[in-house]
């Protein structure tokens, strides 16, 4: 005698059905990068992951306040750095902040495999990496940002003059935006290369750190034996000192560039500071690519 088999149920949860507008690619690029920014700093995270962006930030931010107070009291009181010089000045805290953010939009999804997950949907490995290396890129440039947008507006509410304090404050907007991009290539390769969020963070800081130390006394060695061409050669190797380089060639007040930058080192700069984004960028698709793939 057979037996006839169980009628299927269907059970209703209750969960509401969707029949609003698609937004397709765009609208999963945007919720990407949005998250992506928010992560950077902490935000929709635990309220620990929130201490060091934030912590870094305010250090960072100490000097330009103290400038603007100097300069509310003292109204003729002239800025003791431009505004394309002053992320020099803080460059530890902002390898910081870049080596420290960059696995959690790099390494998180690899270690959980959720990179799987979210290369299953229409949005491909090339548009994940684009959109990851941009919303790190934003991150690190509103850090590197702020503490001089402070002291542009400080310089406008007392008697600098508007046109000039608004020429520098774009010209150092324009190099800050290509160290962040730099900056974002080199920490997100590392951080891409790794599941663990503290060998990423320890190379990423060797390299911003350490590496710009070496290249910083390296050139001081070729100066002192009157090889400026050479330590302008040897900066190459530093994402801090061909912003530098950048930031001299947009206004040559900023800083003394080891060698003639005019000729054709200056267009060796300009050719790292917009290559090496482009080149790590194509690595980084690549990357995911493979690791969709699985």
């Amino acid at each position: 005698m057979s037996t006839r088999p169980p009628e299927s149920v269907i059970h209703d949860l209750g969960y509401r059905g969707y029949d609003g507008p698609r937004l397709g690619l765009p609208g999963m690029a945007r919720a990407l990068f949005v998250t992506g920014l928010r992560h950077a700093w902490g935000l929709g995270r635990s309220g620990r992951s929130r201490v060091l962006p934030f912590l870094l930030l305010g250090a960072a931010m100490v000097p330009a306040a103290v400038m603007v107070g100097i300069m509310a009291m003292v109204p003729q009181f002239d800025i003791p750095v431009n505004y394309a010089g002053y992320p020099g000045n803080v460059q530890v805290l902002i390898a910081v902040y870049a080596a420290a953010q960059a696995p959690v939009l790099f390494s998180r999804d690899l270690q959980f495999g959720s990179i799987v997950l979210y290369l299953a949907r229409p949005l491909g490995s090339a548009l994940f990496a684009t959109v990851r290396w941009l919303s790190l890129t934003t991150a690190i440039a509103m850090f590197t940002l702020a503490p001089v947008l402070v002291l542009y507006l400080g310089a406008l509410l007392t008697d600098h003059d508007v046109a000039d304090q608004s020429a520098a404050f774009g010209k150092a907007v324009l190099a800050i935006l290509l160290l962040s991009a730099m900056l974002a290539t080199i920490t997100g390769i590392v951080s891409s290369l790794s599941t663990r969020r503290g060998l990423p963070v320890v190379i990423s800081i060797a390299l911003l750190i350490v590496g710009s130390g070496v290249v910083a006394i390296a050139q001081e060695l070729a100066i002192a034996r009157d090889g400026a061409d050479i330590a302008a050669y040897v900066g190459l190797a530093s994402p801090f000192t061909v912003y530098s380089g950048i930031a001299h060639l947009l206004d040559n007040t900023v800083g003394i560039a080891p060698g003639d930058l005019s000729t054709g080192l200056g267009v060796l700069y300009v050719l790292v500071a917009l290559g090496l984004p482009a080149l790590g960028l194509l690595f980084l698709m690549r990357r995911f690519a493979k690791v969709g793939s699985r």
